[in-house]
């Protein structure tokens, strides 16, 4: 049973608790969050950094407002923690190659919560494309979109200095992530950043990005928005013999629907397929908190190397979100930035 601190104990906390209990292979011996009414039975320390002081505690999971995932990372590395850090992992690129030269002092485990790559549907699309039985990956287009009220305004996420960003770093971090497990990298980016409802400055509730890879050819395209009225979950990824398509994700609020994967198998010759050539599968169950929980928690107890989510995971990810960013602030005519 590994012992384990965690800091913040929110919803995100409370989900990473249930998994650790869930899985049979940890035990959280200490927490802090200082909003947190109840901690179910589990022992409260004064500050996060004295979770992370803890002789006990052997690993550290840390779900806190954005701008102290790096700081509290790298702190727990330097105290000989193994640590699990939500998304995202700082807020530039820059900051992630900082986490890794602290981590390559350690000989501590490194893992970032993605969960989205650990839906089943997205492992299905995964193995698909993988296999080369429907060709080369030709092109994706993903759309990720919420709303917020104006309860927003008043948390953390609102602030740029807090959050680091608006829907991009908060949401659509997903769906490049899911781009980037599916097609590598890209080194070519067009981006469009918006704040034209909500008018946060530094908090985007819009963003439009194209990605292309300049040696595959494969282009993806993202929308990410916080002015979605109805919640949208969409990822389509086409092939030369094939497509997936999967609409909605299943989540504990319900809001994104039904998570839907579609997938044509033995495709009639292009471009002649049909409705009757698709298969649907509804996957009811969402296990993606457990299966990425005990992945880490595997890492650590059999020292296993963290082969997703790990920092070069993280930098890759980041990198195509600074260079969006900055796409934005450069002259729209110069179609692309180049990432590397």
């Amino acid at each position: 049973m590994l012992k384990i601190g965690l800091i913040g104990f929110g919803k995100m906390g409370q989900t990473r608790h249930d998994a650790i209990l869930a899985s049979g292979k940890g035990k959280v011996i200490k927490a802090y969050d200082p909003y947190a009414q109840d901690f179910r039975g589990i022992p409260v320390a004064p500050t996060a950094e004295a979770v992370i002081a803890d002789p006990a505690v052997q690993a550290v999971f840390i779900a806190t407002p954005n701008y102290q995932n790096k700081p509290l990372t790298i702190a727990a590395l330097q105290a000989g923690k193994h640590v699990f850090c939500e998304k995202p992992p700082a807020f530039t690129a820059a900051e992630v190659e900082e986490i890794q030269a602290v981590e390559a002092q350690s000989d501590r485990k490194l893992m970032y919560g993605f969960n989205h790559r650990h839906h089943a549907s997205i492992k299905t699309m995964k193995t698909l494309v993988d296999s080369g039985q429907y060709g080369r990956l030709l092109w994706m287009r993903g759309r990720y979109g919420k709303s917020v009220d104006h309860n927003y305004f008043s948390t953390w996420r609102a602030k740029k200095e807090l959050a680091g960003g608006g829907i991009l770093l908060d949401q659509g971090i997903h769906m490049l992530d899911l781009f980037l497990l599916l097609a590598g990298d890209f080194d070519e980016i067009q981006g469009m950043v918006s704040s034209l409802y909500w008018k946060l400055e530094g908090i985007e509730d819009n963003v439009f990005a194209n990605l292309r890879n300049r040696q595959t050819g494969v282009v993806a395209s993202l929308h990410s928005t916080m002015t979605q009225w109805r919640h949208l979950f969409s990822l389509e990824v086409f092939l030369e013999r094939g497509y997936m398509v999967l609409n909605g994700l299943k989540t504990s609020s319900g809001s994104y629907g039904d998570e839907q994967l579609t997938v044509t198998k033995n495709r009639s010759v292009a471009p002649a397929a049909t409705w009757e050539d698709e298969e649907k599968t509804v996957f009811h169950v969402d296990n993606s908190w457990g299966d990425e929980t005990n992945k880490f928690l595997d890492c650590v107890l059999l020292n296993r190397p963290v082969t997703a989510g790990n920092t070069n995971d993280a930098l890759k990810v980041m990198r195509l979100i600074d260079t969006i960013y900055l796409a934005e602030k450069h002259d729209h005519q110069q179609l692309y930035t180049t990432l590397i």
